[in-house]
């Protein structure tokens, strides 16, 4: 009885002692990054393997009423320490605060780009914005309306980076409430939440460099906790709103519409029609760099993927045109939308959810989870994104269904992409992924038959809660 009621504590100096050196890293990175700008591998590896270790205990040992205290003060800790230095990894969020600081002055940000003569007067008062942002001769903004409106509140405050980065990691917190809040509801102890909190990625690139994509996974959050409350208007709402701060969301609509529902989809729409309107005034331009994008980096010629650059090393594939693999891209979308209106779109089917996903041991009402997660990574695979930000949006999907496929990936990327290797372009670029795709297929096989012979439940298994504060 002595050891049952003591493991609960030892999980929680474990817990300390690991959110401990995890600061200690994050501390590293601010520190050092003046002498290293890539090639810190070392400080992200040791985040890593650390995280990693956090997540098997949270999810394998008892725990007590005082370990959420211990997650929230480590994940706040981990985000104070580096809003305090400028953007280490990213110059982007200098082009958040210039949007804002352009709308305050009553000009479309799709407009200009920030080095036409217009917006010279902007210039002086905002010196700091315009020296640091990256393609401001000749690029327009690419972010959606939805984002712009987010530049133009927090502009309201105080159109700085600081203010900037501060916002975005007050959206996590909206993140983790919804996150708290559905594990909640589906019967999940809120500690499981520590996958999101303490995720090394998210410090150092929500907290660190301030990408919009907090906001992203903010309303993505909430759109899944109301798509559990069979809440159909603000689902669609909710998606629109993710959608409009970063375009890759849309995946996720068939995951979470339900057949013969039409009140999701027409507020999806309405929503994303009116904010658009909003900015209609400039025409096609609308839509920003996001043509100049897609050619800068790759997506056009198809360069960026790196499943078609491996087919192309394949004996009499070496032809293989862009277009094939787009297919290819468009029947696997096609598959997982087959997927979801058999499973997670028809009501009359949600008592089967159980036996749908019993890998993952879902509830009934969050049979959407599952699929909407594949929808998501599935994206990231197919387009292999160059950028370590652009996975972020995966964690709160690994928080809510942990698993070691998903959890490689995204600590891979993560780890990858601080080492030598992460040029953009090239054969390292090449080997970096080779290196990725595979540890993610070995983390799939391994995941499948730990799955299938859970041998390893011996060695972990934890006492219920419940006894444990029952005993005497």
């Amino acid at each position: 009885m002595r050891w049952r009621r003591l493991r609960p504590w030892l999980t929680n100096a474990a817990l300390a002692a690991l959110g401990f050196e995890l600061l200690l890293a994050t501390l590293d990175l601010v520190h050092n990054f003046a002498h290293h700008f890539i090639g810190y591998s070392i400080l992200s590896g040791r985040s890593a393997v650390l995280f990693a270790l956090a997540v098997l205990v949270i999810l394998t040992q008892p725990r007590n009423r005082h370990t959420w205290g211990v997650i929230l003060a480590f994940g706040i800790a981990f985000r104070l320490v580096t809003l305090l230095p400028a953007p280490l990894l990213s110059s982007d969020i200098y082009r958040y605060a210039w949007d804002g600081v352009v709308q305050h002055a009553g000009i479309s940000p799709y407009k200009y780009v920030p080095g036409d003569p217009a917006l010279a007067f902007l210039r002086a008062p905002n010196q700091d914005l315009y020296d640091h942002m990256n393609r401001r001769d000749y690029a327009h903004t690419i972010y959606p309306p939805g984002a712009q409106i987010l530049f133009y509140l927090i502009a309201c405050l105080n159109p700085t980076v600081t203010f900037m980065r501060i916002g975005m990691v007050l959206m996590e917190g909206l993140t983790l409430l919804a996150l708290t809040r559905l594990l909640r509801a589906m019967g999940r102890p809120r500690e499981q939440a520590l996958i999101y909190a303490w995720c090394p990625l998210l410090a150092w690139e929500i907290g660190s460099s301030g990408h919009v994509d907090s906001a992203a996974m903010a309303f993505i959050a909430l759109a899944l906790l109301a798509r559990y409350q069979k809440r159909p208007i603000l689902t669609g709402s909710l998606l629109a709103a993710a959608i409009l701060v970063k375009f890759y969301p849309v995946v996720l609509f068939p995951a979470l519409f339900r057949r013969g529902d039409w009140k999701m989809p027409a507020s999806m729409t309405a929503v994303i029609a009116a904010v658009y309107a909003c900015y209609a005034s400039v025409g096609w331009a609308v839509f920003g760099f996001l043509g100049g994008y897609v050619k800068e980096e790759g997506i056009q010629s198809g360069e960026s993927f790196f499943l078609l650059e491996q087919a192309h090393r394949l004996p009499g594939m070496n032809g293989l045109p862009r277009t094939a693999f787009l297919a290819f891209a468009a029947l696997s979308f096609t598959a997982l939308a087959w997927w979801c209106w058999k499973t997670c779109c028809d009501p009359a089917r949600d008592g089967h959810a159980m036996a749908q996903t019993r890998w993952f041991c879902l509830p009934a009402e969050a049979n959407f989870l599952l699929p909407s997660f594949a929808l998501a990574m599935t994206l990231m695979l197919l387009f292999s994104p160059h950028y370590p930000w652009y996975v972020a949006w995966l964690v709160p999907f690994l928080t809510l269904i942990p698993n070691l496929t998903a959890c490689t990936y995204i600590l891979g990327v993560f780890y990858l992409f601080t080492t030598e290797l992460a040029v953009g372009y090239g054969p390292k670029q090449f080997l970096l992924n080779q290196i990725l795709y595979g540890s993610v297929l070995t983390a799939f096989v391994l995941d499948a038959a730990l799955r299938r012979w859970p041998m390893h439940r011996r060695l972990f298994a934890a006492p219920d809660p419940a006894s444990v504060e029952a005993l005497p």
